[in-house]
């Protein structure tokens, strides 16, 4: 179930404040930025995921899958960054995420920049806090790409980063977790995909990250 939706415009200086968001600021603010990580335990399942920006039209612009739907899965469905868990070969959690993107997409990493980390997450599906550490890495490319979604992938989603950052896709949604109706709040895109839970997190702190500023919506 969709609920109204609250939308902020933040700043008295709306030129300064977009400025913040965009590619080249994003490189500079990631290069010194000095990511918080959690230290694994022997027992803790780490996983990786790939924030891809580009500029298109002359605006920022990250991108999305949308899971496919399996039995089991607790993000079955869900809008995400493509990612997913270290393999034994990978060299470290960066490379994880830069493989699994070539797995999911078919979109290849490597010949594009790399522009930093994100602080570490904790797993938390459906209200329950997993020893499982997400670790978000961010990559810059160019163009428009082919891809070639595995079947882990229903589709690939382009968003508008600055409508996000300005809180203007802000929306809410009622989700059944256990047994009850739970409001969560995220991001509506273009045609009705709803960004919440992990992924919708990511972002904040990504967004936190760029301008310790920021202001996110008001939330439920």
């Amino acid at each position: 179930m969709r609920l109204a939706a609250a939308v902020i415009i933040p700043g008295d200086d709306l030129a300064e404040f977009i400025f913040l968001f965009e590619l080249v600021h994003i490189r500079e603010r990631l290069r010194s930025h000095q990511p918080t990580l959690i230290n694994p335990a022997a027992t803790t399942r780490q996983a990786a995921v790939a924030i891809v920006l580009r500029e298109h039209l002359g605006q920022p612009q990250v991108l999305f899958i949308e899971r496919s739907k399996k039995e089991g899965d607790p993000w079955s469905g869900h809008m995400a960054f493509p990612g997913g868990h270290r393999d034994p070969e990978d060299a470290g959690l960066r490379e994880a995420a830069m493989r699994e993107t070539l797995e999911e997409i078919g979109l290849d990493l490597t010949p594009f920049t790399y522009l930093g980390a994100l602080n570490h997450e904790r797993a938390q599906p459906r209200g329950r806090v997993l020893d499982m550490l997400i670790a978000p890495h961010i990559f810059e490319i160019h163009g428009d790409p082919h891809f070639a979604p595995n079947h882990e992938v229903a589709e690939v989603v382009w968003a508008p980063l600055t409508a996000m950052v300005r809180n203007q896709l802000h929306d809410m949604e009622e989700r059944p977790v256990l047994g009850q109706m739970t409001v969560f709040n995220g991001y509506r895109l273009e045609r009705g995909h709803f960004v919440w839970g992990l992924t919708y997190r990511i972002l904040k702190s990504f967004f936190t990250t760029l301008d310790p500023k920021w202001v996110g919506p008001p939330e439920v």
